[in-house]
């Protein structure tokens, strides 16, 4: 497979400081697939090509494979098109042969880095699933000039028809970084396979590598599936991840929410019946190093620090407003240094990885969950439940059916703005079941509030338990 880049502004040969390679030199570099040859066919004033040729080595590929079907010889493991296509071979090489123009670094000549560039790739020959108009979708959105070559299956045999196979021209003004980013991403969602295992840490490349332009991008959804191999579970956290990109300000958020919240449930006491029941079922635990995710302004860790059955409190919320009230609220400048150093503030959000969060006996997450967009659920949940993984989990959430009690709210609508989602209790209590299965918690579920005999209580509990 063969890669072409030029560049048209004088001096082109400049290309050479940007990928680290002089133009005098043919280099080759080994790599687990085969080897990989970067070389310049073209070098003058005006116009400079780069070439990155592949030379991928099938029966190597079949030699080295792991895991089932490795060895069981049909022919197709020799005879494809992995040799001949751009494909996920030509990411890695990227990165690892083109990877300090990839990171957007020049040592010697750092600020023609940071320069736009007439820039044209040619790629031959790259596999296109869904055809030339999805190929356009990807890359037209980021300002290129896309050119297209359909090729037929065998010319000598037309009645075949034309293949997946396009020979690709890309022209923009643009940092070489940026198409080098572009390729690396793109190239493997428009290919039909992945020649490694896809795992947790391509969910962290695509995010890294799509930083600045994929959170926009009008195909983000396709491009995230189709990059991660449609494992499902790590697009939805890949897609959970990067809408955080296009979120308003957290402190007015959590402002919003705190104010809002109030006004239904004001009249029925329910956050103070809320502390009660969680404050119970922690001390019936006998748990002593607390979290509380999405700790607001304090007010269930001021609870929490009035009992001496708590050693550790560590209130987290991704709103730096709301941890200053709640320092406010519980004095923290005030407390003597013996309650002091049993709790602790810090900033974080659910959807992200916070090695801060594992080793403690519960966490509390009281009425939380309904202001994440499903789609950042499984984020949530992993970071919780599988990674965080305390011993105890207390989690509660408004009771949708509950709504039709508050006689000034609308029909049908949430009890707040902010809120993505409301559960019935049937609802809830799936969600936390399949959480109980997936992660080996087991659940039992607790109403929080006043009970009606149609609608339940205004509240739901549900205590998760290793």
């Amino acid at each position: 497979m063969l890669l072409t880049i030029t560049n048209t502004k004088s001096p082109a040969s400049d290309l050479g400081y940007l990928l680290h390679k002089n133009p005098a030199r043919w280099q080759s570099f080994e790599l687990a697939f085969g080897k990989a040859h970067v070389f310049y066919p073209e070098v003058s004033p005006d116009r400079c090509t780069a070439a990155l040729l592949l030379d991928v080595d099938p029966v190597g590929l079949v030699r080295n494979r792991r895991g089932p079907g490795g060895e069981s010889g049909t022919l197709d493991q020799y005879v494809n098109d992995r040799p001949y296509v751009a494909s996920s071979f030509l990411s890695v090489a990227i990165a690892r042969v083109l990877g300090s123009a990839l990171a957007g670094t020049s040592k010697d000549r750092p600020e023609l880095a940071e320069q736009a560039l007439p820039l044209q790739a040619k790629i031959a020959v790259l596999p296109c699933r869904g055809g030339e108009g999805f190929l356009r979708r990807l890359f037209e959105p980021l300002g290129y000039e896309v050119i297209a070559t359909h090729h037929a299956l065998d010319e000598k045999v037309p009645e075949w028809g034309e293949g997946p196979y396009y020979t690709v021209r890309l022209r923009a003004a643009v940092r070489l970084q940026d198409l080098l980013t572009h390729l690396y991403v793109l190239v493997p969602v428009l290919d039909a396979e992945k020649h490694y295992w896809v795992g947790e840490d391509e969910v962290e490349k695509l995010l890294r590598h799509g930083e600045g332009w994929l959170a926009t991008h009008p195909e983000k959804e396709a491009i995230v599936f189709r990059y991660l191999k449609r494992f499902g579970r790590l697009a939805r956290e890949a897609l959970a991840r990067l809408s955080d990109e296009d979120n308003p300000d957290p402190d007015s958020v959590e402002e919003e929410r705190s104010r809002g919240e109030t006004v239904f449930e004001e009249t029925l006491k329910l956050n103070d019946q809320r502390i009660g029941a969680v404050m119970a079922v922690l001390k019936n635990s006998g748990a002593k190093r607390i979290l509380d995710l999405g700790c607001g302004e304090g007010k269930i860790l001021k609870a929490l620090l009035e009992s001496p059955a708590f050693e550790e409190i560590v209130g987290m919320d991704v709103s730096y407003r709301s941890l200053e009230r709640a320092q406010d609220r519980l004095r923290l400048d005030s407390l003597s240094p013996l309650r002091r150093a049993r709790i602790k503030l810090i900033q974080g959000s659910l959807i992200y990885r916070d090695q801060r969060l594992a080793g403690y006996d519960a966490a509390i997450v009281v009425e939380v969950v309904e202001h994440l967009d499903p789609p950042r659920l499984a984020a949530f949940e992993r970071v919780l439940f599988e990674q965080a993984k305390p011993k105890l989990v207390i989690l509660t959430t408004p009771n949708f059916e509950y709504n039709v009690r508050f006689e000034t709210l609308p029909a049908g609508q949430f009890r707040h703005q902010d809120h993505r989602f409301e559960w019935t209790r049937a609802q809830f209590e799936q969600w936390a079941r399949s959480i109980s299965g997936r992660f080996k918690y087991s659940v039992s579920f607790l109403p929080v509030g006043p009970q009606d005999p149609k609608v339940g209580a205004p509240t739901q509990m549900g205590v998760f338990t290793l």
